[in-house]
């Protein structure tokens, strides 16, 4: 993002802090972190946006799940993590699995992410995928890239994620996996018997429920008898914090503890992430969810903005001067209402390549039918 930090916020990030933020981790995030995370809203932002124009321009088979209004979730918790840690993310994080360890630089080449190309292939189900136009967009992971494969049925990457941690610390590691949900997989026998076990061993197993209060179209009072989903957390005996899921830096501030907590041998923990989602559960489910949700609910929803919440910030803390947050406004707009002018050129040109990379590259030979699908030589 072509912005620099004001000469007021060169100084000390700590010294700076409002009172009661001295002891938060982002107090230890400097200017240009604070400028980078904001860059990185608008990408997951255009990511969620340049796909639901090409579904509605009919260029994308398959269901289309939103992101939109939920970025800050994706961006505050990826952001502190180290590259070797993991992350197991669900249909509706498909920006994390090219945004994980990109503070590491976006075209570094050592980055252990899924590259933006690969990402898109999936999506446009080309040849250079991982899934070569075998499954839902989502369903893919990278073992190297340290993703756990997705699935459709959420809270079943929880015990794989306690898996991978168990193995990690048996070899001396002290990678953290991230798991992500949303709030209704809470409710699933899976759920439970992971984070027990998690919580029994002391992995660093650190689960973001993604409440956006709709469980496809269950809404949260009919999903579970308490306010707070991080109250599951209380019959482990492991701590339970809730996020404002639309501040990307409260975000990131309950991720980091966690993290922190994790990492230093204490054990598994939940962040609720509290949220809204801009559109229904899949683009299959748009029209039926302008019913089942009262109009006021979502107009409510919608103007919390992630990004324009973050620019407010950003702002008040004189990292970002008031002309620079008007520059691009791609905030309470829909993706219909979006244009490339709404985003930093450098967001869209990124994206493009991936998306250019997609388009030029093959479908995948019929001859594929039956690959993986039986052992040769058998």
């Amino acid at each position: 993002m072509t912005l620099t930090p004001t000469a007021s916020s060169a100084k000390s990030k700590a010294a700076d802090a409002a009172p009661g933020e001295q002891r938060l981790p982002r107090t230890l995030l400097t200017p240009e972190d604070h400028l980078e995370i904001l860059k990185q809203l608008y990408l997951a932002r255009y990511f969620d946006v340049r796909l639901i124009k090409e579904k509605k321009r009919g260029r994308l088979r398959g269901t289309l799940y939103s992101s939109h209004n939920q970025e800050a979730v994706l961006v505050g918790s990826l952001f502190g993590l180290k590259s070797t840690d993991w992350i197991s993310p669900i249909h509706r994080d498909m920006p994390a699995f090219f945004m994980k360890d990109l503070r590491s630089g976006w075209d570094n080449p050592d980055r252990r992410a899924m590259s933006i190309e690969e990402v898109c292939a999936q999506v446009w189900c080309k040849s250079g995928s991982p899934g070569r136009a075998r499954d839902n967009w989502s369903h893919i992971g990278k073992k190297s890239a340290g993703i756990i494969h997705s699935t459709s049925m959420l809270a079943g990457t929880i015990p794989v994620a306690a898996g991978v941690a168990y193995a990690d610390r048996l070899d001396g590691g002290d990678a953290v996996i991230l798991t992500y949900n949303g709030e209704g997989s809470t409710a699933q026998g899976v759920f439970h018997e992971a984070i027990n076990f998690a919580a029994v061993h002391k992995l660093p197993v650190v689960t973001i429920i993604e409440n956006n209060h709709w469980a496809y179209g269950t809404p949260t009072h009919l999903e579970y008898p308490l306010q707070d989903f991080a109250r599951r957390a209380d019959g482990y005996g492991i701590p339970g914090s809730i996020a404002d899921g639309q501040d990307v830096f409260d975000v990131y501030d309950k991720v980091m503890e966690a993290v922190d907590y994790a990492r230093s041998g204490k054990g598994p923990s939940i962040v609720e992430c509290k949220t809204f989602r801009a559109y229904g559960h899949g683009d299959h489910d748009d029209d039926r969810a302008a019913k089942y949700r009262p109009v006021e609910e979502v107009e409510r929803g919608r103007n919390r903005d992630p990004i324009a919440v973050c620019k407010s910030y950003l702002v008040e803390k004189g990292y970002l001067t008031n002309a620079e947050a008007e520059k691009y406004k791609a905030e309470n707009k829909s993706a219909g209402e979006t244009t490339d002018e709404d985003f930093p050129p450098e967001v869209v040109a990124y994206l493009k390549r991936g998306v250019d990379f997609a388009l030029k590259s093959p479908d995948p030979s019929p001859e594929e039918g039956g690959m993986w699908v039986f052992r040769e030589g058998a």
